[in-house]
């Protein structure tokens, strides 16, 4: 999965000095998520998360990677002790 969404997704967000880390799908109590681990060379905060997202979302939308329900979750690679304030 993680080489499917890299693929589609990272000539996208490459202006934003972001790339995907990881992407793997998740079911946990009945819930499927697709979750997108990004990460930088830089420090990834909350608004370029937000609008890594914008951009992401239909992206993933249009793939129709999942056929059924599901919850898109991107986030951030953590970087040791830095997220942890």
């Amino acid at each position: 999965m993680k080489e499917k969404i890299a693929n589609i997704v990272n000539d996208a967000i490459k202006d934003l000095n972001l790339y995907v880390d990881d992407a793997f799908i998740k079911e946990e109590e009945q819930i499927t998520s697709l979750n997108i681990i990004l990460d930088s060379d830089e420090v990834i905060d909350l608004d370029l998360i937000t609008e890594a997202s914008r951009i992401i979302n239909p992206i993933i939308d249009e793939a129709d990677l999942i056929d059924k329900e599901y919850v898109l979750d991107i986030s951030s690679k953590e970087k040791g002790d830095e997220n942890h304030e």
